[in-house]
């Protein structure tokens, strides 16, 4: 049941931020794009309340209670950045706004951004993390909770290889290619 739950909830959030996006620039209902856009977080919610209540039941934890942890803290920290960049995209492809300036590619501004991204995934693994650790506080001694711990210990290896990538790029910025030389052409007449 939480497997279908989390896939359900994951399609809803696409269809939700389609609807919120096509509204908003398609029929120029910006409030309704609002309202649609704010039901984004009951999905996490549906789906916390669900697997709290699996778990009440008698439910084994297992992996898709992890998963369903993992998925919540991505969407939390991660959701509105996502939606953001999707609604710039689609001002631009809808309404005529300027196209929005990517994220920097080269040197320093690339490495803060860089940072800044690991900092959303350091979020989703906290956050991915408490809520396992309530899981396995609830479920107690009688339960197995190896399921939990391992998914605890998965958030916080991306997390740590997440950093590592954002730290390489702040020890070794990529550097802007070079322009191109100009040509030089050297004409021979004819004549000698």
């Amino acid at each position: 049941m939480i497997v279908a739950l989390i896939i359900a909830c994951e399609v809803g959030f696409w269809v939700l931020l389609a609807l919120g996006l096509a509204v908003r620039y398609l029929l120029k209902w910006r409030r309704t794009s609002v309202v649609l856009l704010l039901c984004e977080p009951v999905l996490e919610l549906v789906l916390f309340i669900a697997t709290a209540i699996d778990l009440k039941n008698g439910a084994e934890p297992g992996w898709e209670h992890g998963v369903a942890a993992l998925y919540i803290g991505y969407t939390v920290a991660y959701g509105h950045y996502t939606i953001r960049w999707l609604d710039g995209h689609a001002a631009h492809r809808l309404a005529g706004a300027p196209k929005p300036v990517g994220p920097p590619r080269y040197g320093m501004p690339r490495a803060r951004h860089e940072g800044r991204l690991w900092l959303r995934t350091l979020l989703a693994a906290a956050i991915a993390c408490m809520l396992l650790q309530g899981a396995v506080w609830y479920v107690g001694d009688e339960g197995d909770i190896s399921s939990l711990r391992s998914f605890q210990w998965a958030a916080l290896r991306a997390a740590g290889i997440h950093g590592l990538v954002a730290l390489a790029y702040l020890i070794w910025p990529k550097k802007e290619p070079a322009a191109p030389a100009q040509e030089h052409r050297v004409t021979v007449s004819k004549n000698g």
